[in-house]
C-alpha cells in the first residue's frame, strides 16, 4: 500500500471541514480534505440554500463569536466576489423565551436588538402570525449554505489546500503527539495517509471514524433525521423575515408543539419552516430519507395556523441530519494530534468561520 504525507488532514469537506480548511490554508499550512462522498451531496447537514444568521443568544460567548462570524462572512463574501449572508432580519416570538433579557443581552453585546408589540410585528411582517411581543433583530439573515461551503473549499484551494472527493478514512491510528496514520479509500484503491494532525469534522459520522481511536474520548453525539419543508407564499413578491417560534408548556397556543420551529426564505423554492431537533434517531448509512409522515402533518398543521402569508397545502419536504450533544454545546476539543469538531446541528452554521478557526487554531498547536 502506497503512503501519502500531509501536514494537517481534514476528514469531511462539510461547512466546519471547508472553513478549517480555509483557515489552514490561508496561514500557509500543508492540507488535505478527505471527503467519503461527492461535491454538494445531500446524506449530512451542510446542504441546501438557507440558513438562519440568528443572534438571538444570551450567552456572551455566543455573542462575541457572531461579532466575529459577522466579520468573516464578509472577508469570505469579498474573496469568493458573491453574496452569502443577506440581511433579512430575524424575529424571535413566543413564550418560551424572555424577549426582554434577550434583547439586552444582545444588545450589551455589540448588536442591534429591539422588542416589538405583536401589532407592530405584524404590520411588518404579514406573513406570520404573532400572539405576544417579538424580538426584532435588524442585522440579522440568512446565509447560502450550498455556497459558502463552495466559497470556503475554493479559497481553500486557491491557498494550496486539496480535497479529495469519494475517499473514506478509516483505520485511524494515534502513534505519538505528532503522528497520526489512516487509511484513504477511493476509487484508484487505498493508500496509508501519513499526518502531523488530523481534524475530523465529520458530522453524523464523527462517532464512527473515531471508533477505536486511542485517546479520543467524546460526548454522547444524538444523530437524527429532521425534516424542514418549503410551503408556496402566496405573494411570490413578498420579503421574509427569518424566524424563530419558541412554545411553551404553559400556553395553550403553543403546549402541542413539536418542538421549536424555525424558518425562513429560501429564494426560488418558498418559505423553508421546521421543527428543531424533533426527528427520530438514525444510523446515517441506514436513513430511509422519507420524512415521518406525522412531523409532516404537525408541521403542515403550524403553517396553517402560524404561516397566514403561505399556502399550507403547496408543501416541499426535504431531509438531513442533525448531530447535536445533550446541551448543544459544540465539541472543539483535542486528543493528541487528532482534533473533533462536533454537535453544531440546530445553530452552528452561523459560526462556521469562527468554528473553523478555532480548529484551525487546536490543530496548528
Amino acid at each position: 500500500m502506497s503512503v501519502e504525507r500531509v501536514d494537517v488532514a481534514v476528514v469531511g469537506a462539510g461547512a466546519m471541514g471547508a472553513a478549517t480548511a480555509w483557515h489552514l490554508a490561508r496561514a500557509g499550512r500543508d492540507v488535505e480534505v478527505f471527503e467519503q462522498f461527492e461535491p454538494g451531496h445531500v446524506r449530512g447537514a451542510s446542504h441546501g440554500a438557507s440558513r438562519n444568521f440568528n443572534v438571538a443568544y444570551t450567552e456572551p460567548e455566543y455573542l462575541a463569536w457572531l461579532r466575529d462570524a459577522e466579520v468573516l462572512w464578509r472577508e469570505l463574501e469579498a474573496e469568493a466576489d458573491r453574496p452569502l449572508l443577506t440581511t433579512t432580519v430575524v424575529v424571535t416570538h413566543g413564550p418560551g423565551v424572555d424577549h426582554a433579557a434577550t434583547a439586552a443581552a444582545i444588545s450589551a453585546a455589540g448588536l442591534a436588538a429591539e422588542v416589538l408589540d405583536r401589532h407592530e410585528a405584524a404590520s411588518r411582517w404579514p406573513g406570520l402570525r404573532f400572539d405576544g411581543p417579538v424580538l426584532h433583530n435588524p442585522r440579522a439573515g440568512r446565509l447560502d449554505a450550498d455556497a459558502s461551503v463552495a466559497a470556503f473549499l475554493s479559497g481553500a484551494a486557491r491557498a494550496g489546500a486539496r480535497t479529495r472527493w469519494n475517499s473514506a478514512v478509516t483505520d485511524i491510528e494515534v502513534h505519538g503527539d505528532d503522528d497520526v496514520r489512516f487509511t484513504a479509500t477511493d476509487a484508484a484503491g487505498s493508500r496509508r495517509v501519513h499526518a502531523r494532525r488530523l481534524v475530523c469534522t465529520a458530522g453524523a459520522w464523527t462517532a464512527k471514524t473515531l471508533a477505536g481511536v486511542r485517546g479520543a474520548t467524546l460526548p454522547a453525539l444524538r444523530v437524527t433525521q429532521e425534516q424542514p419543508a418549503h410551503f408556496r407564499p402566496l405573494d411570490a413578491a413578498a420579503s421574509w423575515p427569518g424566524f424563530n417560534h419558541h412554545p411553551s408548556a404553559d400556553d395553550a397556543a403553543t403546549a402541542g408543539f413539536a418542538a421549536v420551529v424555525y424558518g425562513m426564505q429560501t429564494p426560488g423554492q418558498g418559505l423553508k419552516a421546521g421543527w428543531h431537533a424533533a426527528g427520530p434517531e438514525v444510523d446515517p448509512d441506514r436513513r430511509s430519507f422519507v420524512p415521518d409522515p406525522a412531523l409532516t402533518a404537525a408541521l403542515v398543521r403550524y403553517a396553517s395556523e402560524w404561516l397566514p402569508g403561505v399556502d399550507a397545502t403547496d408543501v416541499s419536504e426535504i431531509t438531513c441530519t442533525y448531530t447535536s450533544t445533550v446541551d448543544a454545546r459544540f465539541v472543539l476539543e483535542r486528543f493528541g494530534p487528532v482534533v473533533v469538531g462536533a454537535g453544531f446541528s440546530g445553530h452552528g452554521f452561523k459560526f462556521t468561520p469562527v468554528v473553523g478557526r478555532t480548529l484551525a487554531a487546536l490543530a496548528a498547536a
